[in-house]
């Protein structure tokens, strides 16, 4: 593997080699790898001290903010807490002078008391406690090796750590899944003990040592999870669950949340105690000197482990895994499963995971219980695309820090003394946001005239002032010889290519502009006069051929129109509306699409990068070409807004999909298939429409798409079967 190497961020150290009990499904002691036979007892100080310095070195040459160390064993409590606090103190003084320190210990809490909690709270080690439920479920494997029980001191453990001293160091519960447990009652024990996390664990398991499958279910794991997911989920979720948490993340396009599912690369080391570098310690449920690397923190640093081609074999995302997984659906979210997992003597770990039936159903179950119901309408659109405009102002407020002067303060203070529809309404125009971005750029970079451009929120101000009907007066920049009202229309004052600020008093009606000792009445903004444009509205649309900020569909716009051009415009784009109206849907263009602003060329519709609701259209086209174009521009548009406010897919270009134009994209492919189905169905194309079904077959096998993503892929897939149905009785 080429690349840079991935750092190790988190080090297990191992404290203690022995353990005080016999857990029959520990992959320590249990497993095929027996080496922890040959290792010392306990954590030498030579050990512990080139094991500080070796993760110190590592996290300043690669400027790691923070690393974390978690101390493990067998049971790291039998170090005993002299030991442990020896620990502490190297690792402590080694690294926090270079990276935060995240101090972790992972113990059955057997031995857990107030020796080593106040040990712990002295430098904020953070306690897990492994438990697998109730009694009776933590009796099946987590006993004594005389069969006595476990459960009474864990739970003692546990107690101590509720203690409002001690909870800020209680990590969490760990436990391990075991199919002869009843799920639910394993949930509602490890519930009822207040953790601030519950892990569960897949019992390490491959392809040469399969888990358990009693009975005639495939994918009895799944099953179990799923019964706890619902139990979880019908209690509201108030505990945090990792392995659900994590699924969910990927599902909605974000980050796996733990090694054992998803694509991030291992960034994980464990230090035996005799100094020894290996991989993670799951590897030894494989084979014999699985995890081992051949280093040493006397001989080597991390850089030499993380070149280990088992650990680089772990950091290559996607292309590590199986041929098999790299086509699954589902590998966004399982990430080809836990590494170990996936071996096999024949094909070592190039293989899927021996839970693979049970992670797909477990994939499958959560999404099928959190998909979207409906995707968001128009409106909800609007009013996410106005609170980012809202947030994007504030921010833009709080970057002036003072700077805008009591210029900027007057125009704050009666934006604010405003806030309600008016200005709403002038925020939710679609070019708002590019300015907004303008604005914050150029403060970030220190642009000459970064205040002149923030103080554009005055022309939004005025044209609120005047929508609402609220008296007042403000000083508002001007700019190519015309004055800018946002979803209003613009005032001629002087030559193009002149600048300045006017004072504008809004009364009632109308408003005034005074400028160089002229004063210019607009009684009806609605209405042309002297020297002012309103904005050309027709059949519920915007034409914008005037905002400064329109340039934004990557070719350029054209010239304003003069009136008469304006109105025909107007007039064919009325027509073309009422056309695809009467088509019925899924031709009517939804959505966003408030505006239309004319382009210079091209063939097609375009939609701006920033411009919530605009599309952008050659004034030229006319007839059915026009028909088209509004109808792929309002699923364009469509399209962008759901993007705005959620993921509709994740790993963009990791995957291409077969089309007869060739291999694309998901985000080509969906965007092409929307678009397409409602642009044959109001042709009444059924050769179009029937090479759309494999695309659509595409998208419902695509890894990439989110739950979002899947209810676009539903909704279009349903617009289609309808097209298919109605052109066949025709």
């Amino acid at each position: 593997m080429t690349g840079p190497l991935v750092p190790f961020r988190e080090i297990v150290l191992k404290v203690h080699s022995r353990c005080d009990l016999a857990c029959d499904h520990c992959y320590v002691y249990e497993a095929g790898d027996q080496t922890w036979r040959e290792q010392p007892r306990a954590v030498s100080d030579h050990v512990i001290s080139r094991t500080a310095r070796r993760l110190a070195e590592h996290a300043e040459k690669h400027r790691l903010p923070s690393v974390s160390v978690i101390l493990h064993g067998g049971e790291p409590l039998l170090a005993g807490p002299r030991r442990l606090r020896r620990v502490c103190e190297e690792l402590t003084a080694a690294v926090a002078p270079v990276a935060e320190l995240d101090l972790r210990i992972h113990t059955n809490g057997v031995l857990l008391g107030p020796p080593y909690l106040d040990l712990f709270e002295e430098y904020g080690v953070k306690v897990g406690i492994s438990l697998d439920g109730d009694r009776a479920a933590n009796d099946r494997h987590r006993r004594f090796a005389d069969g006595r029980s476990s459960h009474p001191q864990v739970l003692a453990a546990v107690a101590l750590l509720q203690q409002p001293r001690y909870r800020p160091l209680f990590l969490g519960l760990l436990c391990t899944v075991d199919l002869a447990n009843d799920p639910v009652a394993v949930h509602d024990a490890l519930m009822a003990l207040d953790p601030p996390r519950i892990d569960y664990l897949l019992p390490h398991a491959t392809w040469q040592t399969p888990p358990a499958r009693p009975g005639k279910a495939t994918a009895p794991y799944a099953d179990w999870l799923l019964a706890v997911f619902d139990r979880w989920d019908e209690r509201g979720r108030t505990v945090p669950v990792r392995l659900f948490d994590s699924v969910l993340s990927t599902l909605h396009g974000g980050p796996s949340l733990t090694e054992s599912l998803g694509l991030a690369p291992a960034d994980i080391v464990v230090v035996e105690t005799d100094g020894s570098l290996e991989q993670v310690d799951s590897l030894k449920t494989a084979y014999e000197g699985a995890a081992a690397t051949g280093f040493s923190v006397f001989r080597d640093d991390l850089d030499a482990v993380a070149a280990h081609p088992g650990v680089r074999a772990r950091q290559r995302g996607l292309a590590g895994v199986s041929a098999r997984c790299r086509r699954c659906p589902v590998v966004r979210s399982c990430g080809g499963g836990h590494y170990t997992h996936r071996y096999s003597a024949d094909r070592g770990f190039d293989n899927p995971s021996v839970y693979c039936p049970d992670l797909m159903a477990l994939v499958r179950g959560i999404e099928a219980r959190t998909l979207v119901a409906v995707l968001p309408d128009a409106g909800q659109l609007a009013v996410s695309a106005r609170e980012l405009n809202r947030l994007l102002l504030a921010r833009l407020h709080t970057a002036l820090d003072g700077r805008g002067g009591v210029e900027w303060a007057r125009i704050w203070e009666r934006a604010t003394s405003l806030d309600g529809p008016g200005l709403d309404a002038a925020l939710a125009t679609p070019y708002a946001r590019g300015w907004l971005l303008d604005a914050l750029e150029a403060l970030e970079s220190g642009r000459p005239g970064a205040g002149t451009t923030a103080r554009r929120l005055a022309a939004y101000t005025v044209a609120a002032a005047v929508r609402d009907g609220v008296p007042l007066t403000l000083a508002v920049p001007w700019s190519d010889g015309r004055l800018h009202l946002p979803a209003l229309g613009e005032l001629r004052l002087s030559d193009p290519g002149t600048e300045g600020v006017a004072e504008v008093t809004v009364g009632s009606p109308g408003f005034s502009v005074r400028h160089a000792h002229t004063e210019h009445y607009v009684p009806h903004p609605d209405r042309p006069a002297l020297h002012w444009r309103p904005l050309t509205r027709i059949d519920g649309l915007v034409l914008d051929d005037i905002d400064p900020y329109r340039d934004c569909f990557g070719t350029p716009v054209a010239p304003r129109l003069g009136a008469r051009e304006a109105a025909e415009w107007g007039r064919r784009v009325a027509r073309a509306r009422a056309r695809l109206a009467g088509a019925g849907a899924p031709c009517a263009p939804p959505g966003p699409l408030t505006t239309l602003t004319p382009l210079a060329g091209g063939a097609g519709p375009v939609v701006g990068r920033h411009g919530f609701g605009a599309l952008g259209l050659p004034p030229a086209l006319t007839g059915r070409a026009l028909d088209v174009a509004l109808l792929r521009g309002g699923r364009a548009a469509t399209l962008r807004a759901l993007l705005d406010v959620a993921d509709l897919y994740a790993m963009d270009g990791a995957w291409k999909h077969p089309t007869p134009r060739g291999p694309l994209p998901v985000s080509r492919l969906l965007a092409e298939t929307y678009e397409g189905v409602a642009v044959a169905a109001y042709q009444g194309d059924a050769r179009a429409l029937a090479a759309l079904g494999p695309a659509l077959d595409s998208l419902e096998r695509a890894a990439e798409l989110t739950v979002t993503g899947r209810r676009l892929v539903q909704a279009v897939r349903q617009e289609w079967e309808e097209a298919s149905r109605a052109r066949e009785h025709r």
